[in-house]
């Protein structure tokens, strides 16, 4: 029988920066309430007055580059 508790039984919110949903994480577990960037890399964009891109899946590789 697993221990602990299903990914999608988890609390989720949505990032501040890039819109996104991230959910609960065990480091995050006593300052839950005060987390508001899915990463580093929102909450220093929100720091530097950079705009975080929204974040888009691409379900295509790009073509790389031709030797010829």
């Amino acid at each position: 029988m697993p221990k602990g508790v299903a990914k999608a039984d988890l609390p989720t919110k949505i990032c501040a920066a890039c819109g996104r949903p991230f959910a609960w994480r065990k480091k995050w577990a006593r300052d839950w309430e005060a987390v508001r960037y899915c990463s580093d890399k929102c909450r220093g964009a929100i720091k530097t007055g950079a705009e975080a891109a929204p974040r888009t899946v691409s379900s295509r590789r790009r073509p790389g580059p031709t030797n010829s």
